[in-house]
């Protein structure tokens, strides 16, 4: 069963902006734990979710499989491997592929899995797989030739007409340039060319001013783990109210979230393991600003405990946990396609259930890090200062 996302008409008044009023309660009903919201429920209904905003819908896998590290930096891509593999994860139901125009082959590696799809699977399999896309322009002047022009490019490169989702980032917000884009952007939707329009790593105040505009946005993609629960302080109350959903990525932290690195000191040079990728580099940063390694193999040792008892992994823990948050749609877990794979432990996180004991002891830990609001600010923030 899908759960259904709406944008309504009627609005009511939050920090200025004009927002949607809140949709009525579902039987999944939130636990206030600790001053935080979270949903417990489980089962195969949690496996899908139709992101909407007006007559604009889509329906996605809850647990994308990103594709940034096809980017380099994580191990040479082979194109035939790296297809195969996407394959094996649409097969068992993770069908949802999350890329960028700037992700090295990402979005050609899709034209040629999404043929293969056409070829070699049934219809049924194809009516459920998704390719979201990312724009990334540069602060240039938006106008609708270079927005068609740019679009154009990644519709050739995943070979469909119409792309699922196109989520934008815009890196200067004193530049209005973005407001522009996507206006262009809202009327290629209304052409055929794009079927969602969404955001990635915008703010809660530019999210406002974009529907105070009315662009009909579904999705903003952010930053969103146990470490990084800047998305619960403010933008998750925005979405509430307006029926956007958030996508977030760095959910296992590029894998600090893991049994790997539990135990382990990093303090001392090559005692632990190596931090040999962006991503990993990236989110040891985030957990220094958190609460610095100690803190960080604390949390490990919780969730280990809370991943045994489950029968599941740590990274399952991780991504259930924020999938439960307020205003999660979908969450990202980055595939080394042809590389390494963690198809079961992803598949098991739909039939995960965290209870009131689980959710708690996780809450202790987390709560005793650094408030990353105050050290980074909003989401999307970190890309934005110098």
């Amino acid at each position: 069963m899908s759960a259904s996302i709406h944008y309504h008409s009627g609005f009511t008044s939050l920090s200025g902006f004009r927002l949607s009023k809140p949709k009525a309660a579902t039987r999944h009903e939130s636990l206030r734990l600790g001053g935080s919201s979270v949903r417990c429920q489980g089962g195969g209904e949690d496996r899908r979710v139709t992101l909407s905003n007006g007559n604009d819908s889509l329906g996605i896998c809850r647990v994308l499989n990103g594709m940034w590290q096809t980017s380099g930096g994580w191990g040479r891509i082979d194109r035939n491997d790296a297809v195969d593999a996407m394959l094996r994860y649409a097969d068992t139901g993770l069908s949802t592929f999350d890329m960028a125009d700037h992700y090295g082959p990402a979005e050609d590696l899709y034209g040629i899995f999404i043929n293969r799809v056409r070829r070699e699977r049934p219809p049924e399999l194809l009516d459920e797989v998704r390719g979201l896309t990312k724009w990334v322009p540069p602060p240039v002047k938006m106008t609708r030739s270079y927005v068609e022009n740019s679009i154009n490019v990644s519709r050739k490169r995943m070979d469909v007409s119409c792309l699922d989702m196109l989520q934008f980032h815009w890196w200067d917000y004193s530049n209005p340039g973005y407001l522009d884009a996507l206006k262009h952007l809202t009327d290629l939707k209304g052409e055929g060319k794009i079927k969602t329009v969404a955001l990635t790593n915008f703010d809660s105040e530019r999210l406002g001013i974009i529907l105070e505009n009315g662009i009909p946005v579904v999705s903003n993609q952010v930053q969103h783990s146990i470490v990084d629960m800047r998305p619960q302080q403010k933008m998750a109350e925005l979405c509430r109210l307006t029926g956007v959903k958030l996508i977030t990525y760095g959910t296992v932290l590029g894998g600090l979230l893991s049994e790997k690195f539990l135990d382990t000191n990093l303090t001392i040079p090559f005692a632990g393991p190596p931090l040999n990728t962006p991503s990993l580099q990236k989110y040891k940063r985030m957990v220094d600003a958190w609460g610095g390694w100690s803190l960080f193999q604390t949390l490990l040792q919780t969730l280990k405990k809370v991943a045994t008892k489950h029968g599941v992994s740590i990274p399952t823990v991780a991504v259930k946990y924020i999938l439960d948050q307020p205003a999660v749609g979908g969450s990202m877990v980055g595939v080394r396609l042809g590389l390494a794979e963690h198809i079961q432990d992803t598949n098991a996180v739909f039939s995960l259930v965290l209870d009131e004991e689980d959710v708690s002891s996780i809450q202790e830990v987390a709560g005793k890090g650094k408030d990353l609001m105050r050290v980074i600010g909003d989401c999307g923030d970190e890309y934005r200062r110098a």
